[in-house]
Order: structure tokens, then C-alpha cells, then sequence
């Protein structure tokens, strides 16, 4: 709030109300508005308390400007002698996708869905830059999908978004698999560790990745289209997360927390004394990230390399529940998350409430900045996500 100069002079309740009014209508309650033709402009820049807006291509390729992303797809569609050419329209959807659902911004998503479809053509067709091919029907096909879709996530404007979202604190806690947890996130990133791997052995896996020259690793996975294009929110994921500056991070993490070395990693992440140890966030940056660094490096390495052997000896070869061995990038352990939902929005009345009463029309979507997630993929969440709420729709099925 501003300061104003204080007066010494008498002045009436009347005056008071009107400088009252004044002040409020002077505080800036809201960034600028963001116009459609700016939203459509490749070149535009979004500014938002004088920092770029920035989008990305999953979830860590980050670009400022559309005008920023065409010379990154042109590039991918030339990458590999044999890669399909629809390569270079699924980026720009997603990317033109990621720019107008902004995880810091909800102006540019404003602006898309409060103007028709045929303002949209216009818009796009006034564009003086140059644009790539199929521009306007993938604008056209994100603004058709956000104008009947609810984005779940913890920061969703929607109340009942962000109930749906994994990372909803559940004040009771949820009995899960013989444990009580925060929240679904909880469960879902502890059960990536063995009941009996403990926090001293992290530490020695992550001096061990420290030590190792990851280039030519990457490299390989990089060349192999194969590889790579199925892949790529993991292959960029891991490139990002086996960078020495993340490893120290995840190691000055676990010292941060006052985590022993003989504490177990799975146990430390269910509600025991204390409810609320680690927050959601928590559980997806630190604990998550993590463990799945870990099981994609075991996932993605060649049987010979020793790093295998040394992550199977830690019981990152595999997702241990229960009596339960299960392939991390599997379907049987997608399907564990269904499963958890099952308690959360069928057994618990208050979350079945919640998701019941969003209508039909409305998909429940999951939108991060582009980004996937190697353990369930984004659209197989979505379609759980969907499926439940038919199930809580619907008792009788």
C-alpha cells in the first residue's frame, strides 16, 4: 500500500469514507489485462512484476515467447533422418498449450476463453510475423479443450480443482496400505522406497551419481529416437535432476530435515507423531524426485553397467508394496494410483461429495507447464481421474 503525507486538520467521517474509496480504487488489485492479439503474437513477451512469463516444453525446455519455440521444434523435426513430421505439430500444440496455461499467470488463459473461437481466427489471421504451419488449429484445439475442462492442481483457481489435486492436505490423514498419510502424494512418492532403505543409504547413492560423468550417458539416450521420443519428459527430467548443483541439493535436503542416517526413507514420509512433517511440495520436489531419479537410472541403463547392480542392491530395481514386486514405469503400478483414489474419493465422504459435483460436460484435466510424470503418465492420470469420478457418480457400478 502507498503512504500518504498526513495533514494536521480536522476533516469529517464523509471525507474520511471518500479517501477511503480512493486509496482502494488506487491499489493495483491486478496485473494489466492481457489482450487476445497479444496472447496470438509470437514475438509477444508476458511481463509479470517485471519478470518474464516463461513457458516450457516438458516440463524443463523453457522458452519466453512462441517466437522462442519455433526454432526448437523446427530442430526436433529435423533431429533424426526417421522421425515423423507430426513430431513438430504435437510441439506446438503443447507448447502453445503450456504458454496459455501458465502455472504464474492465469491472464493469458483468460483471454483465450473469454473470446469465441471465430475472435480467435481473427486474431491469429492479423499476425504479421511468421508463423508455422497449423498454427491457428492448434490454438483453435487448446482453446476448444480449456473451455470445457477443470485443470486439478493445488493452485487451481477452482476450489474443487485443487480438492482433486494429489497434493490436497487431507487434515485427517488417509489409511493407505497399513500407514496413515498426509496426503495421496504421500503415499504415492514413499512407496518408491523399500520399507527397509534408509536415509544413510541415500546419501551414499547420491555421492555415487555425483562421481559419474552422466554426458555420454544422456548422449546415448539423446541419439536413440526410439529411446528418446517416448521418453522425452524422463530424459529431460533426469537431465536436469543428475546436474551436480540438483544432486548437492537433494543431499543438503535430507540434512536440512534433521533425517538420520538410520532413519527409513518410506517411514519418515507416513504420519507417525506428527502429522504435516513434509508438505506436498516436499513429497513431489524432494522425496519424489529423488526416488525417481533413482529408478530411471536404474530403468534406462544398460545391463552391464554397473550402476544397475548398485541401485538393485538398494531396492531401486523395482516398486516394493506389500508382498508386491512391480516394474516402476509398469501398469500395475500406474494402476496403484487408482487404487488410492479408490479410498480418497469412494471411502471418504467429504472427497466424494467434491469430485460427484462436478457435471459431466467439465473434464477433469491435469495441466504442469508441459510436464509429464515417467511413473503415470499425465493422460492415464487424467483417464483415472475421469473414471473415479463415474464410479462416485454412480455407486450401483
Amino acid at each position: 500500500m502507498k503512504d500518504f503525507p498526513r495533514k494536521r486538520c480536522a476533516v469529517s467521517g464523509f471525507t474520511l469514507q471518500l479517501a477511503l474509496i480512493a486509496v482502494i480504487l488506487d491499489l493495483p488489485l491486478r496485473a494489466e489485462q492481457v489482450s487476445l492479439r497479444a496472447v496470438v503474437t509470437p514475438s509477444t513477451v508476458i511481463l509479470k512484476d517485471g519478470h518474464p512469463v516463461t513457458f516450457a516444453i516438458h516440463g524443463f525446455i523453457e522458452f519466453r515467447s512462441l517466437s522462442e519455440l519455433f526454432p526448437y521444434i523446427e530442430a526436433q523435426t529435423l533431429r533424426w533422418d526417421e522421425a515423423d513430421k507430426r513430431i513438430g505439430q504435437e510441439l506446438l500444440r503443447r507448447g502453445i498449450e503450456s504458454r496459455v496455461v501458465s502455472m504464474t499467470d492465469e491472464r493469458l488463459f483468460e483471454a483465450l476463453v473469454t473470446h469465441t473461437s471465430e475472435e480467435l481466427r481473427q486474431a491469429i489471421a492479423v499476425v504479421k510475423e511468421p508463423v508455422p504451419s497449423g498454427y491457428a488449429e492448434a490454438f483453435l484445439a487448446v482453446q476448444q479443450k480449456w473451455k470445457h475442462s477443470l485443470n486439478c492442481w493445488s493452485a487451481s483457481r477452482s476450489i474443487p480443482g485443487r480438492v482433486l489435486s494429489n497434493w490436497y492436505p487431507i487434515e485427517e490423514g488417509i489409511r493407505l496400505y497399513g500407514a496413515t498419510y498426509d496426503s495421496t502424494e504421500h503415499l504415492w512418492q514413499a512407496a518408491k522406497y523399500h520399507p527397509d532403505t534408509t536415509v544413510g543409504e541415500l546419501t551414499e547413492l547420491i555421492a555415487v551419481l555425483e562421481h559419474k560423468d552422466w554426458n555420454p550417458w544422456l548422449g546415448r539416450l539423446d541419439r536413440d529416437p526410439q529411446l528418446y521420443l517416448p521418453n522425452a519428459y524422463a530424459v529431460e527430467f533426469l537431465r536436469h535432476n543428475l546436474a551436480p548443483q540438483r544432486l548437492r541439493w537433494f543431499d543438503d535436503e535430507l540434512r536440512r530435515h534433521g533425517l538420520q542416517p538410520s532413519d527409513g526413507a518410506r517411514l519418515s514420509q507416513q504420519r507417525t507423531r506428527t502429522a504435516f512433517r513434509f508438505s506436498a511440495r516436499e513429497e513431489k520436489d524432494f522425496w519424489g524426485d529423488l526416488a525417481d531419479v533413482f529408478h530411471l537410472v536404474y530403468t534406462f541403463s544398460l545391463p552391464d553397467d554397473p550402476i544397475r547392480k548398485t541401485l538393485a542392491d538398494h531396492h531401486f530395481d523395482a516398486v516394493y508394496l506389500t508382498e508386491r514386486k512391480i516394474g516402476f514405469i509398469s501398469e500395475q503400478f500406474r494402476s496403484l494410483m487408482f487404487e488410492i483414489w479408490k479410498v480418497k474419493y469412494l471411502q471418504m465422504p467429504r472427497f466424494r461429495e467434491v469430485i460427484s459435483s462436478i457435471p459431466l460436460e467439465i473434464r477433469l484435466e491435469h495441466f504442469l507447464n508441459d510436464g509429464d510424470s515417467p511413473d503415470i503418465p499425465i493422460p492415464i492420470y487424467v483417464e483415472y481421474l475421469n473414471q473415479i469420478r463415474n464410479l462416485a457418480r454412480n455407486p450401483e457400478k
